[in-house]
């Protein structure tokens, strides 16, 4: 039987060598997972830089908030990414492949639950890319007559002839209007 003080001194022992082999295996990947981070940093940078520039070539002044949403959204890609090539350099590639399948479930009803809201951003979009949908534009659809004021993403607003101001979901009047023809 050991007794208590040489117990301790190898319980001691061992913990101190099993840290010093935690810290030989995890400063390597510290350093690693820092440089990835830098690199990532730059290359993310670069890279929507670039895209902006390009939809800032594609998207008329008036379009800019779908340039900044496409941007936006190719960033949170390349940053969740990223986080995710992180976490396997630090030794966590379990818990990355847990986010990452966790996340595909969060964004499967994340998109469910905000399919009206994407439906019409969708249908922005066509609207302001339509070359015959524009501000000022006399149209109808489905319930009414009226100018058009402005196409936002999301919803467009339309003033009626006696000066209200109607505000519509993209997404039903992108199903059906109709151009009227100019005075």
């Amino acid at each position: 039987m050991q007794a208590p003080v040489d117990y301790l001194t190898d319980l001691l022992t061992e913990t101190v060598n099993a840290l010093a082999n935690s810290f030989v295996v995890a400063v390597p990947r510290f350093v690693t997972g820092l440089v990835f981070f830098a690199v990532a940093y730059v290359a993310i940078k670069v890279v929507l830089a670039v895209v902006r520039s390009l939809f800032r070539g594609v998207y008329p002044e008036s379009q800019h908030l779908v340039a900044r949403m496409w941007v936006t959204v190719i960033g949170v890609f390349l940053w969740f990414g990223a986080v995710l090539v992180l976490l396997d350099i630090l030794g966590l590639g379990q818990v990355a492949a847990s986010l990452g399948t966790g996340a595909g479930f969060l964004a499967l009803g994340v998109s469910y639950a905000l399919s009206s809201m994407i439906e019409d951003a969708v249908s922005g979009v066509y609207l302001l890319r339509d070359p015959d949908f524009n501000p000022g534009d006399r149209v109808t659809t489905q319930s009414f007559t009226g100018t058009v004021r402005s196409i936002e993403l999301r919803k467009s607003r339309f003033e009626q002839e006696d000066g209200d101001v109607v505000v519509l979901a993209n997404r039903d009047v992108e199903k059906r209007w109709t151009k009227e023809a100019p005075e």
